[in-house]
């Protein structure tokens, strides 16, 4: 629903950082722009950890960024934001309120008078399909009923813009399915009192379903890899060929060759020496999802070959689910992922046809010749002839190319496949790396 295009919201050049007590700082977001105009749903896709809630935050004034412009009007915003609501994920209701009491917190710290907020109350009830239940208790209400309280609590102050932080997550399928239908129904018939709606999601079908531009977010640190426009008219059918057509192009581009997670390259970290090759964030996943993964590839209907959104229909996976799983696989060298499609390589099928014994020599020999960090631990266990090596230098080394949560992830990561494969573990109360089982 395209209106007049002047600008309601302009970011240039966000950037987030967080100063830590040693190291580089921790970058959410670096160079971000975006343009929210009159009449448009913007829908911000991608992995959790790339800092979309973050923007919302900045958009709603409630977060300042390190550097960058924020612009209202083309005004610099320096509080929060006049005229912008949110729903949120977790519904984030008080539950001694009734649902009426509930859609009118909002106006009481608006200092509407009561006449006028009662019947701003009544119609955003009456709006959002709430009717008959202003005095339950959110205690008394299904998940579905209790989000649209949170609709009605944020349309009750007619904000200008309406953020959105993954409204439908937290909702089951088909309690999702009929409240985005009823919500994009009021925005299509210009029933909503909003100018633009500014959502996060992690669901590439809801976004091409709602959105008019849709920006996929790449991580660590978060920031724009593409921008892309949806010109398919409402209402639109999941099943028509150009949606089916969007939906695989956006997985393309999220499963391009370097993958949307894979940080931009750091030459030089905190010792100011060159960034080692295996510094490098790796995500944590257990081998459990990646056997089952090769297992599910390797058998009928797909014979080693799947598209990526027929699969994560399937097996009801989101991005968050599914593309580490097939990142890592790839980065194992046991399946590729390209245009959309993943595949298992020869080494893939043999895995996934073998007996555990098998299974666990092959991994092996894949996560020291495909993981870097892998293999510097276990070349420096092979040097001592106790084979235990203290655990603090390695999660120092990675500290200085990238923050003390990732640092720990990926040692986490790469201590779970090496613990799968049997070359080494991490005594935790010892503080080392060691060859077998830590005592």
């Amino acid at each position: 629903m395209m209106m007049q295009n002047s600008p309601l919201f302009e970011l240039h050049g966000v950037r987030q950082a967080y100063r830590k007590p040693s190291g580089p700082p921790y970058v959410v977001l670096d160079g971000v722009d975006l343009t929210l105009r009159d009449g448009e749903i913007v829908g911000l896709l991608g992995r959790s950890g790339s800092g979309k809630s973050t923007l919302l935050r900045i958009v709603a004034g409630l977060a300042q960024p390190t550097s960058g412009q924020v612009l209202h009007h083309g005004a610099p915003v320096a509080g929060p934001t006049d005229g912008v609501a949110m729903v949120f994920q977790s519904f984030a209701l008080f539950p001694w309120l009734t649902v009426e009491e509930n859609v009118l917190a909002g106006l009481k710290a608006l200092r509407v008078p009561a006449n006028e907020a009662a019947a701003r109350a009544e119609e955003a009830i009456d709006l959002i399909g709430l009717s008959g239940f202003e005095s339950a208790y959110p205690k008394e209400l299904s998940g579905g009923m209790r989000q649209r309280v949170g609709f009605a609590r944020a349309l009750v102050v007619h904000p200008e813009i309406l953020l959105m932080d993954e409204p439908f997550s937290a909702l089951d399928v088909l309690t999702a399915e009929t409240l985005r239908t009823d919500l994009l129904d009021l925005w299509m018939e210009r029933k909503l009192p909003t100018r633009s709606i500014l959502m996060v999601t992690h669901n590439i079908e809801e976004a091409v379903l709602m959105c008019d531009r849709i920006l996929v977010f790449a991580s660590n640190p978060g920031r724009v890899a593409a921008e892309i426009r949806v010109d398919i008219p409402h209402p639109r059918n999941r099943l028509a060929p150009d949606f089916r057509e969007l939906v695989d192009d956006i997985y393309g581009r999220m499963t391009a060759r370097k993958p949307l997670s894979a940080p931009p390259t750091t030459p030089v970290g905190t010792t100011g020496r060159p960034r080692p090759v295996y510094a490098e964030p790796l995500q944590q996943v257990s081998t459990n999802l990646l056997s089952g993964l090769m297992e599910t590839l390797a058998a009928p209907p797909y014979q080693g070959k799947a598209d990526l959104p027929h699969l994560a229909a399937a097996l009801r996976h989101e991005i968050d689910d599914l593309f580490p799983i097939a990142e890592t696989l790839q980065m194992l060298g046991f399946a590729e992922v390209a245009e959309g499609d993943i595949r298992l390589t020869e080494p893939g099928r043999l895995f996934a046809e073998a007996g555990m014994d098998d299974r666990k020599a092959l991994f092996a020999e894949h996560l020291v010749h495909f993981v870097p960090l892998a293999a510097h631990i276990d070349a420096a266990l092979a040097e001592r002839t106790d084979h235990r090596v203290p655990y603090a230098p390695f999660a120092r080394e990675l500290e200085a190319f990238m923050s003390e949560a990732y640092a720990e992830e990926t040692l986490n990561a790469v201590t779970g496949w090496a613990r799968y494969a049997e070359l080494f573990t991490h005594d935790r109360e010892a503080g080392v790396f060691c060859r077998g089982e830590a005592e």
